[in-house]
C-alpha cells in the first residue's frame, strides 16, 4: 500500500502563492503518473494537475492553467504544485494522488479511477 504525505497547505491572500509537495512512500515506475485533485465544501473533487514519472506528460485543469506549476523529484518520490496568483476560489483540501502505469489522460483526470490518494493539505485564500 503506497502512503502518500502532503505538506506545504496554508492561508495566503489573494495573489499570493504557494507551492505544495507530496512524498510517496515507495518508489514509482516511468510508468505511473502523480498529481492533485482539489475538493471544496459542497462540491466534487476537481482535477488541477497531474505529470508522468517518465516523460514530459503534465496536465491541468482549465481554471488553474496558466497559474500553476506542476514537478517532480523521480529519485525522492516527490511532486510539487505551485501555485500562483492564488484566488479565493482556489480555497479547498487538496489531495495528492499517485495512479500506477499506464493511463491515458482522461483517466488522469476521472477521479473515480482507481489510484492511491493522500490525506489531503489544506489551502486556504483570503480576499
Amino acid at each position: 500500500q503506497v502512503q502518500l504525505v502532503e505538506s506545504g497547505g496554508g492561508l495566503v491572500q489573494s495573489g499570493d502563492s504557494l507551492r505544495l509537495s507530496c512524498v510517496a512512500s515507495e518508489r514509482s515506475t516511468r510508468e505511473d503518473a502523480m498529481g492533485w485533485f482539489r475538493q471544496a465544501p459542497g462540491k466534487e473533487r476537481e482535477f488541477v494537475a497531474a505529470i508522468r514519472l517518465g516523460g514530459s506528460g503534465t496536465y491541468y485543469g482549465d481554471s488553474v492553467k496558466d497559474r500553476f506549476i506542476i514537478s517532480r523529484d523521480s529519485a525522492k518520490n516527490t511532486v510539487f504544485l505551485q501555485m500562483n496568483s492564488l484566488r479565493p476560489e482556489d480555497t479547498a483540501v487538496y489531495h495528492c494522488f499517485l495512479r500506477p502505469g499506464r493511463a491515458i489522460a482522461a483517466i488522469l483526470r476521472d477521479p473515480a479511477q482507481s489510484r492511491y490518494w493522500g490525506q489531503g493539505t489544506q489551502v486556504t485564500v483570503s480576499s
